[in-house]
């Protein structure tokens, strides 16, 4: 087979090597616009979990590459004059330029063609070929030839970076945090060889241009960096290797590439294939790792594929791009939150620096709470002492540092004994508005189970802002009355507050119980619908709402404050407000259901005030001493509707008129939705919503294990973690996640403590089997929590 590789970088290269050693016969070239041995940049960085791919793939190389590799553990944050490190990371850096000539010599040794000083403008020239590797770097002009096949999104981000070097060497992988009157830059600084680290900075693109780079020439720019982050240099130099470039050019936005497809096929020319590999197919940001990583693990995985099937070079490389492209997909999703964590480094700098540092180390979410622990046991002891310390608790007889999970939370007058909220749900099992033994057993059981909260499903105002007929109600004296059984079981018998979820139906109302078929009508007792809007929740299907009038606002208004009373009487300790899901309030608040001309549609601000109405009245009826949250759609997942950029504004408005808390649920607002899911996926609202408007927030939507709320609540995304599904399936869901993670100091039932005790011992015989069987050392077990 002749296989031609376009572009000398470390894909090229390495799959070059990789085929050649597979096969000797296989014909292997590769062309790079550059000088023999001449090569550009600093620094890049790989896990050890890379260097162990690389020792399987081809021992030769990677011993070299190990022998010129520097090695740290430890990550070192500096922020506002206080310097944390934690340890376990295990990192390896080395030099571009002596990886790529490591390569070049070991292409050299087993018989690759390299053709230098050749700038291919087009794959043409290579029609003979029966592979052509496009590894021609983020701006490939293969990608761009064949784009149609290839269909390349190209995203590129906000901060402007300058890679620099330096003579300074660093012990740690460095981030340094700086203040300017603009705003903040960052550091990102590591050691790859005996004299130089690699040191990159970093801006948004607005603080970039207010301190002037944009108009600097490149030694000037340079010389602003030095002093900026002079403390960290110790006299030493900046030093810029990009002698081609001028002023402002040499700092660049980082693209985003994702390809959806990576391989074209050439039926004019012997269906020649034409694969993507390395920044051609894809991008990550240099924040979580490198790009050399994922150029080098393209190569070792096509190699692999084609070794496989030598006979079906088809089979090989589709296996090729469904493998890599699931896993640089996970990597992309990982970087994103990364680089948007950079972007925005201004949301977090408040927080008190340890809390700073912990968000940090865990922004990309690929490093989780327990992932960190297995690196660092001590650090993340001492951070979650220091947490608890700020909530007023203490370890207990255990002599554990708490978990963040099981931290308390005040909010006026009431105090969570942890930071579980069993998240409201439907269960369509009242009739008449009516809760009765259904719900005395299921919220009971889930009180007892060990959440901090448990919160009542969306409780309807009256017979027509019920979902279903088989919705609950407290509209009236009886209802109240069910209720405050519930309530005074769920006190008597558990430490857990509860709260009830007052909303109304809206457009989405009159509908069938849900397993007789979601959002379909009633076929008979239909009541009518009302809504910010004339609306079809789903076309052709639902009935149709007419727009509210102004009496009909003062009616519902009335119904949430005489609700509210009865909430009071029947003892509730916390009320939530539904202002998300399409339901009414929600309809005037997204602008996909309200088009009223009035002084109640248009702009954000009048399309709040409804709501804010409502959530005024209910909060002067409701006391003072307890808490009011309001749950609101944080993103429509639609385009026109409303975004995370809306949302801040909206938690801002409620937070002014009183609410304590914002309850960051998205979507269900339009059929059209297209919600991007995946664990925690709601969470980004939650912490934008908490760390720019300023108010406490509650994240929900697929979280569902302990890892999960301790990574959340300890990083500051949110202060209260809502779970749904997974305390459908165990009530005692919360009981169970802090014995698996091995938390004993958690007070179960009375009833129910021999069980606690048979299952800490089961658990602990596991988790001992389980270690002695993998004989990893901490770092291996974390990377193999990863995937990586």
């Amino acid at each position: 087979m002749k296989i031609v590789c376009i572009g000398g970088g470390p894909a090229g290269l390495y799959f070059a090597l990789l085929m050649k050693r597979q096969n000797p016969a296989h014909e292997v070239v590769v062309v790079e616009r550059n000088r023999p041995y001449d090569t550009f940049g600093w620094g890049v960085v790989f896990s050890d979990q890379t260097l162990g791919n690389l020792q399987q793939a081809d021992p030769h190389s990677a011993a070299e590459i190990l022998d010129a590799f520097n090695h740290w553990d430890d990550v070192e944050v500096n922020i506002r004059g206080h310097k944390l490190t934690s340890g376990g990371h295990g990192f390896c850096g080395i030099g571009r330029k002596r990886l790529l000539n490591i390569l070049q010599r070991r292409c050299e040794q087993v018989g690759v063609e390299l053709v230098f000083e050749t700038d291919v403008q087009d794959d043409a020239a290579y029609a003979d070929a029966d592979l052509v590797i496009a590894s021609d770097g983020l701006n490939s002009r293969i990608r761009a030839k064949y784009a149609a096949t290839y269909e390349p999104d190209i995203d590129l981000r906000d901060c402007r970076f300058v890679w620099l070097g330096t003579t300074k060497l660093f012990d740690a992988f460095t981030f340094a945090f700086e203040q300017t009157e603009h705003g903040w830059f960052q550091a990102h600084a590591y050691r790859f060889d005996d004299t130089h680290s690699t040191f990159i900075v970093e801006a948004p693109q607005r603080v970039w241009e207010a301190a002037g780079l944009d108009k600097m020439e490149k030694e000037e720019s340079i010389a602003f960096c030095e002093k900026l982050f002079a403390k960290y240099l110790d006299g030493h130099p900046l030093i810029s290797n990009a002698g081609h470039l001028r002023g402002s050019s040499q700092w660049i936005r980082f693209p985003r590439v994702v390809c959806k497809r990576w391989v074209y096929r050439d039926a004019d020319h012997r269906n020649r294939r034409v694969v993507l590999m390395g920044d051609a197919a894809h991008t990550a940001h240099f924040s979580i790792g490198s790009g050399t990583k994922l150029a080098l693990e393209d190569a070792i995985e096509l190699a692999r594929c084609i070794g496989k099937t030598p006979d079906d070079l088809d089979a090989a490389l589709q296996h090729y791009e469904e493998v890599r492209s699931v896993e640089v997909l996970r990597i992309q999703n990982a970087a994103r939150n990364s680089t948007e964590w950079f972007e925005h480094v201004d949301r977090y700098v408040n927080m008190p620096p340890e809390q700073f540092a912990y968000s940090l180390l865990t922004r990309s979410q690929r490093i989780s709470h327990e992932n960190l622990r297995l690196r660092d046991k001590g650090y993340v002891e001492e951070f979650e002492d220091w947490l608890a310390d700020r909530s007023g608790t203490t370890r207990g007889a255990a002599r554990q540092a708490v978990p963040p999970m099981f931290t308390p939370f005040t909010m006026r007058g009431v105090t969570l004994k942890n930071r579980v909220m069993v998240s409201p749900m439907a269960q369509y099992s009242c009739v008449e508005g009516m809760p009765a033994d259904y719900h005395l057993v299921h919220l009971g059981a889930r009180a007892m189970g060990g959440a901090g909260l448990v919160m009542v499903e969306m409780t309807c105002t009256s017979p027509d802002a019920r979902i279903t007929p088989g919705c609950p109600g407290i509209w009236n004296d009886e209802q109240r009355n069910g209720w405050k059984r519930i309530v005074e079981f769920v006190h008597a018998n558990s430490d857990a507050k509860i709260g009830i979820q007052l909303g109304h139906a809206g457009a989405k109302g009159s509908t069938r119980l849900a397993w007789e078929g979601i959002d379909q009508p009633l076929e008979s007792g239909n009541w009518p619908l009302i809504s910010a809007s004339p609306q079809q929740y789903v076309d052709g299907v639902s009935d149709v709402s007419r727009a509210m009038t102004r009496d009909d606002m003062e009616r519902v208004k009335q119904d949430f404050v005489q609700a509210t009373h009865r909430a009071v009487e029947a003892g509730f300790d916390w009320l939530e407000l539904h202002c998300a899901h399409g339901y009414l309030l929600s309809s005037f608040i997204s602008p996909l259901t309200n088009q009223r001309t009035d002084e109640y549609g248009g702009s954000l601000e009048n399309r709040l005030r409804y709501p804010l109405e409502v959530f005024e009245a209910v909060r002067e009826a409701w006391p003072q001493h307890l808490p009011m949250s309001v749950r609101i759609s944080a993103h429509d997942w639609v385009e026109g509707g409303i975004t995370a950029d809306d949302a801040v504004q909206i938690a801002r408005a409620f937070k002014a008129a009183g609410a304590d808390m914002i309850d960051c649920s998205s979507g269900q607002v339009s059929k059209k939705e297209q919600p991007v899911y995946g664990r925690m996926f709601q969470t980004p609202f939650a912490d934008r919503i908490r760390n720019e408007a300023g108010i406490p927030t509650i994240a929900v939507g697929a979280i569902s294990e302990a890892d999960h709320v301790n990574s959340i609540i300890a990083a500051g995304r949110a202060d209260l973690c809502a779970v749904a599904r997974p305390h459908l399936a165990n009530p005692s869901w919360t009981l169970m996640e802090s014995a698996k993670i091995g938390y004993p100091d958690v007070a179960w039932p009375k009833q129910y403590r021999a069980a606690k005790m048979q299952l800490e011992r089961n658990l602990e015989r596991e988790r001992a089997a389980a270690a002695q069987a993998t004989g990893l050392s901490a770092l291996e077990q974390a990377n193999r929590a990863l995937g990586t």
